[in-house]
């Protein structure tokens, strides 16, 4: 069910527009015209859209690399420096400058056709020492303006939240301390330790509320584990404003949710990926994750609100307006991984400001924006009980019944692959070995009824994960591109003296016959959804897959997606005018020693592919693309696993 406060609702009704949600507006149609990139998504609707068309099918092809910049993280000197991983950074560009943030939370300012260093602010993060993290990298920073004076705002890895004045590269005097503020304070549980919270995407800055979410280190073995609850400061002071609290304390709505006092020692349930906000009703949505530990749930039984859900905030008070929880007690790590998607829509000749919510689940969740109110039924349906002593699975999930899933879920003997009667019968001979159901079905203990584990579909890295989708504002189609990635999910009791957790989890990630995927393609898919209508346009396998495996080449099958093992699906969809673009590894469709990456565009409105370009650099970031001086680009950041972390910028020949 959806909740919100009536109390909110009603004056959301009575309040003309405001006049900085006008400017916001103002600001966002100013993109648009210029081909600016403004915010990480392009702009605070997440939509990841240009509108420019000079790029199209007819010379997709000819595209050339303009320009690189190679991350001013490698000139850190290596003793003060610590490794992180790939680069996956969104530039932004904004009245003709490029800006661009480093894993280390470096910020650059760029000339957007050349890639010339203007300025370089170094926060030296790397100096509060190393995070205890996987993943380290910093994904995005905010841009922000009252029309008089514009700020970057970047969340370190260190943290520290720091304004920059956009013109001088230099931090702003008025805001905290010489323009940092600690984040290690306002928390509101000081018994945690705050080494284990830090952070990995963008800020949002709506109105004079900058709010930062946290990227909480949740693979620990012990139940230590900080709550991610999410933070505003005022954009011109840095003054804390509100914290809205992501597992309800004392004396708060729905602490019931979590039974036995378990609200005062879970953590987690953080908002670590990007933000969206509807800057003229001053709202900002927030995607939650899953609480500690993200398998077993014996020390915090119940629904566990406001986990894997999508809240809606008042932005300027940090009041809770409504909420929608897309997994009532979750154990499969089916967090909320990207920003919902802003997008008015018409539905049966009803206008609605919509919200759309891709998950890991394969489902999408739509809202009208404001209400909180469901655009087509979402029902409560019964699901399997958990066997695991301690756990008790919450008995119903919620179903959408519209728009239908995007990707597979759950699992059963027609899932499993079959092109061959000797991959046939070698898949099902696997597959016995597992506790095979439907979405939803709870992770087992290891060896339960001779099983070695629930074979999960999709798997915790599946579904619809960073960066989620992006939306056609004018066509009001949703991109989706998803991942099965499913994963065998057991559990096992710690070694002594490893953990203070009973059960603990044991993955298994790469399950098939003959190093083929136990399941029946497509692997990973790009799908389009109307949502006027809530129909699948199209849905095509992204990626060749393992269509030309010895065992299967003989059989001339079409593309059949390409299959993830060691890495999280990540890239996104960059929609324009026109296309449709994204990018593949070589390694997975040309040659598994290959280093680089394709850069693929898609007809739109078909999912025919139009062209493709060989890029030498492994890619990692979401494409965006601007305009500067008549001429179109297309950015994406690359590399970092092999000191090579760069920015590339790509146009047509001059």
């Amino acid at each position: 069910m959806t909740i919100f406060s009536k109390t909110k609702f009603a004056q959301l009704l009575l309040l003309p527009i405001l006049l900085l949600g006008c400017a916001s507006e103002e600001l966002e149609e100013s993109t648009a015209t210029t081909g600016d990139w403004r915010h990480a998504g392009g702009t605070h609707f997440s939509d990841k859209y240009s509108p420019l068309d000079q790029i199209d099918a007819s010379n997709f092809a000819e595209l050339e690399i303009a320009w690189r910049w190679r991350s001013a993280d490698l000139r850190i000197p290596e003793d003060l420096s610590y490794s992180t991983t790939d680069y996956r950074a969104v530039p932004l560009v904004i009245d003709g400058t490029m800006y661009v943030n480093t894993n280390h939370g470096q910020v650059a300012a760029l000339d957007p056709a050349s890639g010339e260093e203007l300025w370089l602010f170094d926060p030296e993060s790397y100096r509060l020492g190393s995070p205890i993290q996987t993943n380290i990298m910093i994904r995005g920073m905010e841009y922000w303006t009252d029309g008089n004076i514009e700020r970057l705002f970047i969340a370190t890895l260190g943290k520290q939240l720091v304004s920059i004045d956009i013109e001088t590269g230099q931090p702003d005097p008025n805001f905290g301390g010489d323009g940092f503020v600690d984040l290690r304070s306002d928390l509101g549980r000081l018994e945690f330790e705050s080494n284990f919270i830090t952070a990995g995407a963008a800020p949002i800055a709506v109105g004079t509320s900058l709010i930062v979410g946290s990227k909480i280190f949740d693979y620990g073995m012990y139940n230590r584990n900080p709550p991610g609850h999410v933070r505003a400061y005022d954009t011109y002071t840095g003054e804390f404003k509100w914290r809205f609290n992501t597992i309800p304390q004392q004396g708060e709505e729905f602490i019931e949710t979590w039974e036995n006092d378990s609200w005062h020692t879970a953590g987690n349930t953080n908002v670590w990926t990007f933000i969206s906000a509807d800057d003229e009703a001053g709202i900002v949505y927030l995607p939650t994750s899953t609480p500690s530990n993200d398998y077993w749930g014996g020390m915090r039984l119940g629904e566990n609100l406001f986990a894997e859900s999508l809240v809606a905030l008042d932005a300027d008070t940090g009041e809770r307006i409504w909420h929608f929880q897309t997994v009532h007690h979750g154990v499969w790590d089916y967090d909320i991984a990207s920003a919902p998607n802003l997008v008015d829509i018409v539905v049966d000749g009803r206008p609605i400001k919509a919200v759309a919510q891709v998950s890991k689940t394969a489902f999408t969740y739509v809202f009208d924006r404001l209400t909180g109110e469901p655009v087509w039924p979402i029902e409560e349906r019964p699901v399997a009980a958990s066997t695991v002593p301690g756990e008790r699975a919450h008995p119903t999930q919620p179903f959408p019944t519209r728009p239908a899933p995007f990707d597979r879920q759950g699992v059963s003997e027609e899932d499993l692959i079959d092109f061959t009667p000797e991959i046939a019968a070698a898949a099902r001979e696997l597959a016995s070995e597992f506790l095979l159901g439907p979405i939803f079905t709870p992770p087992i203990v290891r060896g339960s009824n001779d099983k070695l584990a629930t074979f999960v579909v999709p798997g915790a890295g599946g579904g619809a994960n960073f960066p989620g989708a992006t939306v056609d504002p004018e066509t009001k189609v949703l991109y989706i591109p998803s991942a099965t990635r499913p994963h065998g999910m057991s559990l096992v009791e710690p070694l002594q003296g490893t953990s203070d957790w009973p059960f603990v989890i044991q993955m298994e990630r790469e399950v098939g016959p003959f190093g083929l995927p136990l399941l029946k393609p497509p692997y990973r898919r790009i799908t389009a959804i109307n949502l006027n209508s809530g129909d699948h346009l199209w849905q095509v396998p992204f990626g060749r897959g393992p269509a030309d495996h010895p065992m299967l080449e003989h059989l001339n099958l079409p593309d059949l997606g390409s299959v993830y093992n060691d890495v999280v699906a990540e890239g996104g969809v960059l929609i324009t005018k026109t296309l449709l673009i994204s990018y593949l590894a070589q390694k997975d469709e040309i040659d598994p020693a290959a280093h680089g990456s394709i850069l693929v565009a898609l007809d739109k409105m078909t999912g025919e592919l139009v062209a493709e370009v060989l890029v030498e650099q492994r890619l990692h970031g979401p494409p965006m693309s601007y305009l500067h001086e008549g001429r179109q680009y297309i950015a994406v950041a690359g590399g970092g696993r092999d000191d090579d972390a760069e920015l590339i910028s790509f146009a047509l020949p001059e």
